[in-house]
């Protein structure tokens, strides 16, 4: 309530903005009103709730509090640590983990703490291949994973699944100390017990990312790691509707041993490896949003969220198959859809990320398996649903949005890999039908009351 002494506070810091700093003031309010226009179908961000970016803005971000609660190395952090523990609960009764470090500041860091914690520089990594759908802490070449360690990459099959025969080869030839089985753009169920006995086979560690489908393992409704992973890892952003952030979780391998690793236990291992070895102070505001979101994870309205995503999901990916469209992988399990924009317009992806975007339709490039363009140019682009599922779409509406994005590119003439021209009219016309779009599923909880 805004009598409270927290809401007057924020009020105030809001009225001080627009008094002290009109120029930024301003540019937020744009991008806010950006936001309630466009539909954004980027797979890699969700909608934030007010009550958790509320927590964001909130005075723990003033405390110094490097350490664990009950163990810090400032003073005045009594409060700080209750935070910060009812994060941590919260953490592990949501994906029923016994262990969970809520103090990374995004999914990358959580990864790079698993691998400097539990390897030596120049230790082999398997890792999904950046191009079949990995992610660049997976071991692509330009990351730090891939330039400290020896990273070999494995594939899909031409169906658009994961070769677990051509996994199970590498990991026999290379012996790789860490596989790693998460994804940034694969649409399909993850097998994580397979995975874990091909890790078992060859003596590996076993790291399940799971930034992208968090919210949906959250909810049930799609297997969980937790207990079949040495360690798994998320971002706080994406399907757990949070502050930018990251997470890590350990279930049944908590207390294994770690022979030349950090500490006596992997709880002790991704413990340390967080503070001292790669942050220092904690983010206690952005920690507080945590807890929010993942109260909100909890809940049954989320679930019935979870389950909107996964449907609108499917419902988009039928849409563009009817329509003639390649889809990787010949649909979806969960929030992704893949589409080959090459091969099924003649576009590049970047060309029909920039003309969507142009139309109100908010999607990004991607690369596709066998892709022989640059990541910079692509022949495909990724669409996600949890933005939309939240503001309340269904399958009709999805078939309503995959008639848009057809619409803009097919009234696309590229000039080039990147170059393009977009008949003005079709951009006007699709702009209002956006709009009017928008206008009937309007972010929830945005507007005051």
């Amino acid at each position: 309530m805004s009598g409270t002494v927290l809401g007057s506070f924020l009020a105030h810091g809001v009225d001080l903005l627009y008094q002290d700093d009109p120029v930024l003031a301003g540019l937020l309010e744009r991008e806010m009103r950006r936001q309630s226009e466009v539909l954004t179908l980027v797979a890699a961000s969700s909608i934030t709730d007010p009550s958790v970016l509320a927590a964001v803005a909130s005075v723990a971000g003033n405390v110094t509090a490097e350490g664990y609660p009950g163990a810090r190395f400032h003073a005045g952090c009594a409060v700080i640590d209750e935070i910060e523990s009812l994060a941590i609960a919260r953490a592990k009764e949501v994906f029923g983990a016994r262990y969970a470090n809520v103090q990374p500041h995004s999914a990358t860091t959580a990864n790079e703490v698993v691998m400097f914690s539990l390897l030596r520089p120049g230790d082999t990594i398997l890792g999904m291949d950046l191009s079949a759908g990995g992610h660049l802490t997976h071991g692509a070449k330009v990351s730090v994973s891939g330039r400290a360690f020896h990273a070999i990459g494995y594939g899909l099959l031409p169906d658009g699944a994961i070769d677990f025969d051509r996994v199970r080869e590498l990991a026999l030839e290379h012996r790789p100390r860490l596989l790693i089985c998460g994804t940034t753009a694969y649409p399909r169920t993850l097998d994580f017990a397979r995975f874990r006995a091909i890790a078992d086979e060859v003596g590996a560690w076993l790291l399940a990312d799971i930034t992208h489908i968090a919210g949906l393992v959250a909810a049930g409704l799609h297997p969980s790691p937790i207990d079949i992973a040495h360690v798994t890892t998320t971002c706080t952003h994406k399907q757990v509707y949070g502050p930018r952030g990251g997470l890590i979780l350990l279930g049944r391998e908590a207390d294994t041993p770690t022979p030349d690793a950090l500490g006596k236990t992997l709880a002790d291992s991704m413990q340390k490896g967080i503070f001292p070895l790669f942050q220092g102070a904690p983010v206690l505001n952005v920690i507080a949003a945590k807890a929010r979101a993942l109260a909100r994870l909890a809940t049954p309205e989320f679930r019935e969220l979870a389950g909107r995503i996964v449907g609108t999901a499917k419902a988009l990916a039928a849409d563009f198959l009817a329509a003639g469209y390649t889809v990787v992988a010949g649909g979806t399990d969960n929030h992704l859809v893949i589409l080959d924009v090459a091969g099924s317009t003649g576009l590049t992806g970047v060309i029909a990320e920039k003309a969507l975007e142009a139309s109100h339709l908010v999607v990004n490039k991607n690369r596709i398996p066998g892709d022989t363009r640059s990541a910079l140019v692509t022949s495909g682009v990724r669409l996600g649903t949890n933005s939309v599922a939240l503001r309340g779409l269904g399958a009709p509406e999805m078939q309503e949005a995959g008639a848009l994005v057809r619409r803009v590119l097919a009234a696309v003439q590229a000039q080039g890999e990147k170059d393009f021209a977009l008949d003005g009219a079709v951009r006007e016309a699709v702009i209002a039908d956006v709009k009017d779009l928008c206008r009937r599923h309007p972010v929830p909880r945005y507007a005051a009351s």
